[in-house]
């Protein structure tokens, strides 16, 4: 990786969670860091939270919504316009939703969010990634053993079930991973995706997903479950780790591999995901 002065890194979902707990690591180690969020106001606390606890300034807010493409497109922009240099991308933002829902684009909103939105925000910073390689991609993944139906990503002839259109959109991060991995070979550009593990979560929360099953998991087994500082370990590893230096393609867990689902394990598949992602943000 870059020397301590050089190194640049975005995080995706960074207000609270797993990606606070990721910006706020990077910052204490000296990082200049970028932090995506969609709501101004808990972008703008969780900022002055990270100045406060690492009493580093190199801090920067970009605000957009990942459901809409114009939005990520004009992320990009400013992204581009205020760093030179990008080392380091962590897609980490996700989100699920109780109800079907479409984007500002027509798209289910599990797809657009969780897998469209990081294909076309690395989509447009890739050259930028290139240019300051060594540079790495880290995509955030849920171990879910499930494929995708390619004959109804939109969910207009099934009937919509929350967990599984949240497991078939993560499971694109595995395709996107395997696939960009193969674009980027000898690029200097690696991408992996990893697990970051079981933790206390307020995943799909400000989208209507946390509901009462949910509250009475944090209330029986919260104390059980490992904390967001804790699960952003597995991210940093994977992020950060000398001995990853050129590795890429890869699906971590606890800094070990783990087998991808069978569908994500076929190029072919990887390659046709890929095809109509391009084609869903217009790239084709």
């Amino acid at each position: 990786m870059p020397n301590l002065t050089e190194r640049t890194a975005l995080v995706t979902g960074a207000n609270s969670g797993l990606g606070k707990a990721i910006a706020r690591a990077l910052a204490d180690e000296g990082w200049r860091v970028g932090l995506v969020v969609r709501d101004r106001a808990r972008g703008e606390s969780a900022l002055a939270d990270i100045r406060a606890l690492t009493g580093h300034e190199d801090l920067h807010l970009f605000v957009a919504d990942l459901a809409d493409q114009s939005s990520i497109r004009e992320l990009a922009g400013q992204i581009l316009a205020r760093f030179d240099r990008l080392h380091l991308l962590i897609n980490n933002a996700a989100t699920a939703y109780p109800a079907r829902r479409l984007s500002p684009d027509g798209i289910e909103c599990a797809l657009a969010v969780n897998h469209l939105a990081p294909f076309l925000l690395t989509h447009l910073l890739l050259e930028q990634l290139k240019s300051s390689a060594p540079a790495r991609i880290v995509n955030v993944g849920t171990r879910i053993d499930t494929a995708m139906d390619f004959t109804d990503l939109n969910w207009e002839r099934r009937p919509y079930r929350m967990m599984q259109a949240y497991g078939q959109s993560k499971l694109g991060n595995l395709h996107f991973t395997f696939e960009l991995a193969r674009k980027l070979h000898e690029s200097g550009v690696t991408v992996n995706c990893v697990f970051p593990g079981i933790f206390k979560s307020n995943l799909g929360g400000t989208d209507g997903a946390q509901g009462f099953f949910w509250a009475l998991i944090k209330i029986l087994l919260g104390w059980a479950l490992p904390t967001p500082e804790q699960a952003a370990r597995r991210i940093l590893y994977v992020a950060t780790a000398a001995e990853l230096d050129g590795v890429s393609g890869k699906y971590f867990g606890d800094r070990r591999t783990l087998r991808a689902p069978a569908q994500a394990r076929d190029p072919d598949v990887n390659q046709r995901l890929w095809e109509i992602s391009e084609t869903l943000i217009g790239a084709s």
